[in-house]
């Protein structure tokens, strides 16, 4: 049964042109093919790159970001609540209205009590621009050194000039040690985002990065094991171009160096544009669509490999509209941070209405008030007073 199912996926009419069998890939007159055997070492080197990772931060990053005033920064943590620690683990961060009246009733707090706790503890779970600093810092040195790789490694091949000779004499194409290489940390650097995932810091596009990271490793394995590999550079240097400015800018943004980030988040945007809406689409994708067809009929392989590159032009167009915007805020507005980021969420000050401000409020529990409205009672709303009072600002007495 296994044995079936495995000759049924790796069956030759899937993967190759006509004509041609798994046979035809064997090392042979001095040739040497990628072999998808060769993925297995991906693993241990993916988890290589987190003990890397995990030194970097700690010994470079971080006295890195200290060097330009970036620390990590106390936060105020919540007011010890089992019931709303529980329903914000397991049910919602962010409960709506029907959630929050049960909620006050569980917990014996009103509801602004129970929405501010809510704010405060998601505010909590925030990572601090140190966090970040030290992950673009890693990611920006991971992108610099693959580009300087990748342009190494491709500058005098014919195919980097001439997309045409990507298709030259395939099949049988040898297998370079630069392209072994190449391929082989690019995609264990991929393997350990997927493994961090969880950890690093979330973005509004958090699914669009899976996403990517899954198409990206699914393309990259195809390519190797079908020996699409010179294509498969050349997707992965076009990507690793703009990254690399997108990090740059990172880094400057949360070291507050301001002209420079927004120097180089043109540099980034107007790089980003031509590589991924431009070249990827009109030179590779055309490339892999228009050219094999000269040689063989399309086959399964084929279309696999064409539609996981869309994915990824459709994950470059979202992307490209992010960018647009910031350029719109950076040109016509303010633009104070990435539009993928979550805004921290304001403190319970500038939740009050300016007439609460003035006249004070009661907070009611089950029907009762908890206090009055005066800057002198223990209970009362004014800003200047703290969580633990038990106050909140929910209804205004007049």
């Amino acid at each position: 049964m296994i044995d079936t199912l495995y000759e049924w996926i790796w069956w030759d009419r899937f993967w190759l042109p006509v004509n041609l069998t798994w046979a035809d890939l064997e090392d042979r007159d001095g040739r040497v093919y990628a072999k998808a055997s060769d993925l297995y070492v991906t693993l241990p080197c993916a988890i290589a790159f987190l003990l890397v990772r995990y030194l970097f931060e700690r010994l470079i990053a971080t006295p890195l970001a200290a060097s330009v005033g970036i620390r990590e920064k106390a936060r105020l943590r919540v007011a010890d609540n089992p019931i709303l620690e529980l329903y914000y683990l397991s049910h919602s961060r962010n409960p709506g209205q029907a959630g929050l009246d049960g909620l006050s009733k569980k917990s014996g707090w009103c509801v602004r009590q129970v929405e501010r706790w809510f704010r405060k503890r998601r505010n909590q779970d925030r990572p601090g621009v140190l966090k970040k600093f030290r992950e673009a810092s890693w990611r920006f040195v991971f992108y610099l050194l693959a580009l300087i790789g990748g342009v190494v490694s491709l500058y005098d091949k014919e195919w980097f000039y001439d997309t045409r000779e990507v298709w030259n004499g395939f099949p049988k194409q040898t297998m370079l040690d630069s392209q072994y290489w190449y391929y082989i940390l690019e995609m264990s650097f991929y393997g350990s985002l997927l493994f961090r995932v969880t950890f690093d810091v979330k973005r509004k596009d958090f699914k669009e990065q899976i996403i990517h990271h899954l198409a990206t490793l699914t393309l990259l394995s195809f390519s190797w094991c079908v020996n699409y590999i010179r294509i498969g550079t050349l997707v992965m240097l076009i990507h690793d171009a703009s990254d690399v400015l997108l990090e740059s800018a990172k880094l400057f943004n949360y070291a507050k160096w301001e002209t420079t980030c927004n120097s180089l988040f043109v540099v980034f945007a107007i790089v980003f544009m031509v590589t991924r809406l431009i070249i990827f689409p009109f030179w590779l994708i055309h490339c892999t669509w228009v050219y094999p067809t000269l040689q063989y009929p399309p086959f399964f392989g084929y279309y696999f490999f064409n539609v996981m590159l869309v994915v990824l032009l459709f994950l470059h167009i979202f992307w490209a509209y992010l960018i647009l915007r910031m350029v719109n805020k950076f040109l016509f507005g303010k633009m104070t941070r990435d539009e993928r980021s979550d805004v921290e969420e304001d403190g319970e000050e500038s939740s009050l209405t300016e007439e609460e401000k003035e006249k004070g409020s009661y907070c009611y529990t089950n029907g009762n008030g908890s206090g009055l409205g005066t800057k002198e009672g223990n209970n009362g709303c004014f800003r200047h007073l703290s969580l633990s009072e038990n106050v909140c600002p929910s209804k205004t007495v007049y």
